[in-house]
């Protein structure tokens, strides 16, 4: 990579550009990001052109990539850096920072240039010596086309995440294209990849995946930093940020795959997140529905219920044959637990086909299952058969006299990826909770035979999952005055209820 001294600029260690520009911000330094622009420089000046920093989530690589950029512009203006992410916004938002810390920190300010058509959001060009066709920084996403670019630095920050790596497929085409990288890069320059693991097959492992045809580690003969959350002896890298109980806090919400894949650096096969329906807590009881002082409320075992959320995976419900159409409620109570109350597997009955259609007789069995529920919303999955359904459902609703309003979603992430973090969390801690009529349908069979890509049944998993992934209702209203139908009058959710107070004030 070239390198020309600029005097006074160029006497001024990473590590001290870091904290001169922390300290004009009014921050600290941590210990952490000295250790990695202590890093950065000492591999730079041992002539190492390819490097790899993995560092946990929330850690500031990506701030201290961008202070590198910066830097590396102060002694070399010349320099053309091209900066990969995983989309084009991710990367803008990089070059966006560069251009900042270059406007304000006092060992690069003299590098803006005069013409602000030099200085675009996603790409900029300092004030330097030579007439180059490429920009001095240039942001791009994964997916775009980088032909007939030059580089003497690429940064690739976050280029793996779930988007770019959760197929076979996916990770052929990240692959793919960061092996175009080597036709943009000048001889002798610096490939610098930042990053955390979000699969087993990550670009990013130390050994070679032999199960998915690899050789060697894609990335191998890099120079490589590894900072986990917790070092060998258990401490916090950041106490400041990162202090015991907000690690067992981020621990407990995420759930052990994740925890150890995005804050300890190990890639986790999503194989080792199969469901282990015993660590589900089972429970007898029913809803009890009342209304208190036009307070409608919604109870569970003597546990007042806060949230629900319902999600219906459809499909033609053909008696024993085909995928199931599915539909689930899961109930959130006051402390945060879970309770998957009814799983339902739903089938048309042929015999009536020609008075009801099959999406009818559906749809009249999710209207009643909403009704017996006492359910604000149900989410419906639009993806193939589901796109068909929603004005249908309505329409039952409608005729039905519920208060049940229809949630479209399509969802278009890897089904083993949304399944694992659904479930891994929640049953790590042991706060879902399943009604023991649960285990009179096929849902208990497909948790205990699940595994990932192996093409089972996963239809009753898939319903579960939509609900404890999807946002719950939460919006309370007091019941009207007048209303006939029970489900009408409930609204049982906590919440922002209005009370007018008479006073003998005069304002």
């Amino acid at each position: 990579m070239p390198h020309r001294s600029r005097g006074v600029e160029s006497a001024a260690t990473l590590s001290e550009f870091v904290w001169i520009w922390n300290r004009r911000q009014g921050l600290t330094t941590p210990r952490l990001h000295l250790r990695i622009a202590r890093w950065l420089e000492a591999r730079r000046q041992a002539g190492d052109r390819e490097l790899l920093l993995l560092a946990f989530r929330n850690s500031g690589k990506s701030t201290l990539a961008g202070l590198l950029c910066a830097w590396l512009l102060g002694r070399d203006p010349d320099l053309r850096i091209l900066v990969m992410a995983a989309d084009h916004a991710l990367a803008r938002k990089m070059v966006r920072n560069v251009k900042r810390i270059i406007e304000r920190h006092p060992l690069t300010r003299d590098l803006k240039p005069v013409h602000t058509d030099q200085w675009a959001s996603d790409q900029f060009t300092v004030a330097r010596p030579a007439e180059l066709r490429d920009p001095s920084m240039l942001a791009k996403g994964i997916g775009a086309n980088v032909t007939g670019s030059r580089a003497d630095v690429i940064i690739c920050d976050d280029v793996e995440v779930p988007n770019t790596c959760g197929t076979a497929s996916k990770r052929a085409d990240l692959r793919h294209r960061l092996e175009e990288l080597d036709y943009v890069l000048v001889p002798g320059g610096l490939t610098l990849f930042i990053g955390t693991p979000h699969t087993y097959y990550t670009i990013y492992a130390e050994q070679a995946r032999r199960d998915a045809g690899e050789e060697q580690p894609f990335l191998d003969g890099y120079r490589r930093l590894a900072l986990p959350l917790l070092d060998a002896r258990g401490r916090s890298r950041w106490p400041e940020r990162f202090p015991p109980e907000r690690i067992e806090a981020i621990r407990r919400r995420t759930g052990p795959n994740k925890f150890a894949s995005q804050m300890m650096l190990t890639p986790v096969n999503v194989a080792d997140g199969r469901l282990d329906p015993d660590r589900l807590r089972v429970y007898d009881d029913e809803l009890v529905y009342a209304e208190t002082n036009r307070q409608a409320t919604l109870t569970l075992g003597g546990r007042r219920l806060v949230s629900a959320s319902c999600w219906w995976d459809p499909a033609y419900g053909s008696p024993g044959r085909g995928d199931a159409s599915v539909i689930a409620a899961v109930f959130t109570d006051e402390g945060g637990d879970y309770w998957l109350h009814r799983v339902r597997y739903l089938e048309h009955d042929p015999a009536t086909v020609a008075e009801v259609d099959e999406a009818t007789q559906q749809c009249r069995q999710v209207a009643a299952f909403g009704r017996d529920l006492w359910l604000p919303a149900v989410t419906l999955e639009t993806n193939g058969l589901g796109r068909f359904l929603p004005g249908l459902l309505r329409r039952e609703l409608a005729a039905a006299g519920l208060a049940c309003a229809v949630v479209e979603v399509a969802t278009t992430r890897a089904k083993d990826l949304r399944i694992v973090d659904a479930f891994d969390a929640v049953l790590a801690a042991r706060r879902l909770h399943a009604h023991r009529s649960v285990w009179d349908t096929p849902f208990i069979a497909e948790m205990r035979e699940w595994r990932p890509g192996d093409g089972g049944r996963d239809d009753g998993l898939d319903a579960v999952t939509g609900c404890l992934l999807s946002e719950p209702v939460r919006l309370p209203r007091v019941p009207p005055p007048s209303a006939g139908d029970a489900w009408a009058r409930a609204n049982w959710r906590a919440g922002r209820e209005t009370h007018r107070a008479e006073t003998e004030f005069e304002v």
